[in-house]
Formats: structure tokens, C-alpha cells, sequence
């Protein structure tokens, strides 16, 4: 495994199991499948309803506590619960996690960002991070932290390469953890002939090459699956390495493209929804 150093001395394995939208039997399996196949790097959310299921998967993966890297996020809707930390501890069956994000900035997320920095305080979260606060949401964030978070988690791909945003994470040394790594899934980036090139180069899929340009680029990966062979496929990206021209040809396949158009409406219905948890 390769890892990232964050910017509190912690390390980061490269690549993680990430379970958005996977139901909690999908979750559970998935997480314990991932963790028996080298993965360490585990990434759920309030709002994706498997945390205790992922737990389980831990559990069940026979991987000491110690040896994974568990990853969470608080929903807008609990970030005025004083109790939200807790409770997210107590549903993924654990005394801390290694990394607690804000999910959205929606509704009173300054609160939740001072829950972030509590619980780090308290030992509860190892580091913090912020879900897709990008643009005035960062901005207005550096002028209120008082612990700089050690992550961000945003859309990234080679279509959309966030420059504008990791001026201010190099700045702060914030690391960048990349969801719709592989474009949402969209033929026409995966197809890039660039990708076919080096996949037959390389003995990879396009989509393996698309993962290790992440890791190259110092982002963490974590793509989501149920499928064990998927899973497999996705760790096995780093055992080659792109050449710096390789890396420079798949730079020119940037056009500041996203997938996820997220609105301010939608802002509000985010802060006003409680997330159904696994009882």
C-alpha cells in the first residue's frame, strides 16, 4: 500500500473502499471482502445509512481496529446534535475514527465543524475534513477554523482536475480524497484512447489507469463497489507507475467538466432531511 501524510504527521493508505449508495448487506460484505484483500482505508457517511454495516464488515474482516483507516461523515441535520459524535461512534462499533468529515456545507455548518474539532481534541476523530466545500465555502471556513482539516472530499477526475481548488489545499497542506473518480461512470472518459494506450502498455484496464492518475496526483482514492472482482481490480494499481509525460498527456484531458451540479435549494433540503439509520 502507499499512503499520504497528512498534515498532523497521520498517514493515509492511497486507495479505500468507498460504500455510497450501497445498501448495508452490500455495505457489510463489501468492507470485510476489501479489508481480507489488503485494503486498510474504509469510507462511509451518516447519510449512507451502512455505517453500522460497515462496521460489521471490520468486525467480521478479522483486521485489528488499529490496522484500518475508517473514515465517516456528519449529515447537516446533525451538526446542532450535540450527541452526533457519539452516536456515530456507537452505530460503527468504535471508540474513534481515524477521519471525521462535515458532509455538506448546509444549514448551521459551523457547528458542525466545531463538533469536528471537539472530537479531535477529545481523541474521538484522529483528523477532520470537509465534503464538498468548495469555492466562498472554503473561504469563509480559513477565516473561522481553528484546526485546519487534514482533508477534503470533492468531485475529481481527469475532466475535472480541481486547480483551482488545491492552490488553497497546497497552501494549508490539505489533502484532496476524490469521489466520481472515474467520471460517474461515463464512457467517453474512460474510453479516452489516451487510457487504452497506456492500459495495454501497462497490463491495465482504463479504469485502473484512471486510478492510479489519482494517486499519482497525491489524491486518495476510494471507488465503491459490490462486486468482489471490481474491488479486487481496483487495488491492483500499484504495482506500475505513469511517466511524467504520461501524467502530462493525461493533464490535457482536462476541461473543468463536473457531473454533480449541486444547487442552493438543494443546500436547504440537505440541512432539513434526517438520515433513516440501520436500527
Amino acid at each position: 500500500m502507499e499512503y499520504v501524510t497528512l498534515n498532523n504527521g497521520i498517514k493515509c493508505p492511497a486507495v479505500g473502499i468507498g460504500t455510497f449508495m450501497l445498501a448495508p448487506a452490500d455495505a457489510e460484505r463489501s468492507v470485510r471482502e476489501a479489508l481480507k484483500m489488503g485494503y486498510s482505508l474504509v469510507d462511509t457517511a451518516n447519510a449512507y445509512v451502512n455505517e453500522r454495516a460497515c462496521g460489521r464488515g471490520i468486525k467480521a474482516s478479522g483486521i485489528n481496529r488499529d490496522e484500518v483507516f475508517l473514515s465517516t461523515k456528519l449529515w447537516p441535520s446533525e451538526y446542532e446534535n450535540p450527541k452526533a459524535v457519539d452516536e456515530t461512534l456507537a452505530r460503527l462499533g468504535v471508540d474513534y475514527v481515524d477521519l471525521l468529515y462535515i458532509h455538506q456545507p448546509a444549514g448551521n455548518w459551523l457547528a458542525g465543524y466545531r463538533q469536528l474539532e471537539k472530537a479531535y481534541r477529545e481523541g474521538k476523530a484522529k483528523s477532520i475534513g470537509i465534503s464538498n466545500f468548495e469555492g466562498k465555502y472554503i473561504d469563509e471556513l480559513q477565516t473561522k477554523w481553528e484546526i485546519v482539516p487534514q482533508f477534503i472530499q470533492v468531485e475529481a477526475h481527469p475532466y475535472f482536475t480541481q486547480k483551482d481548488l488545491r492552490k488553497t489545499l497546497d497552501k494549508y497542506d490539505i489533502k484532496l480524497m476524490s469521489w466520481y473518480p472515474l467520471g460517474h461512470g461515463d464512457k467517453s472518459l474512460i474510453n479516452e484512447p489516451v487510457f487504452a494506450k497506456l492500459g495495454e502498455k501497462y497490463g491495465k484496464s482504463p479504469a485502473q489507469i484512471i486510478l492510479r492518475w489519482h494517486t499519482q496526483m497525491g489524491f486518495v482514492v476510494i471507488p465503491g463497489s459490490k462486486n468482489t472482482d471490481h474491488i479486487k481490480d481496483n487495488l491492483n494499481i500499484l504495482d506500475f507507475t505513469l511517466t511524467d509525460e504520461e501524467m502530462a498527456e493525461i493533464a490535457k484531458l482536462d476541461k473543468d467538466q463536473r457531473y454533480y451540479h449541486r444547487t442552493d435549494e438543494q443546500l436547504v433540503q440537505f440541512a432539513a432531511w434526517h438520515p433513516q439509520f440501520e436500527k
